[in-house]
């Protein structure tokens, strides 16, 4: 297990330095959305950033459900901040600010076709 950890960080960073070829940036950003650091972004925020519904319950006899927000309609430095705070609910990632970017251009992969 350490060595397909260990594998994956060189692999990303060797990625990241632009010396790999076989993978595009939309291929890596996609990865990065679906599976960060052990649960994928997709599992909460669905799978455009849209946001979902990840548990309805009850506290005090009141019906109440845990959200997790959409995440693609914010800008960029909004978004960056949000990955930096520690949030309740929310796992600390620790990604750089690279593969930040990466995420983001994810969420907004199909910007460019609305705009046309």
């Amino acid at each position: 297990m350490k060595y397909l950890t260990l594998f994956t960080l060189l692999f990303f960073a060797t990625l990241l330095s632009g010396k790999a070829t076989f993978i595009t940036q939309m291929e890596y950003a996609s990865s990065l959305y679906k599976n960060p650091r052990g649960i994928g972004c997709d599992k909460c925020h669905g799978i455009n950033g849209e946001g979902k519904v990840i548990a309805n319950y009850v506290h005090k006899g009141v019906k109440k459900s845990f959200v997790c927000p959409a995440i693609r309609d914010l800008g960029f430095q909004d978004f960056y901040n949000a990955l930096k705070q520690r949030k309740k609910g929310m796992p600390r990632y620790f990604l750089t600010t690279e593969e930040i970017k990466a995420l983001y251009l994810y969420l907004h992969r199909d910007d460019k076709k609305k705009a046309q």
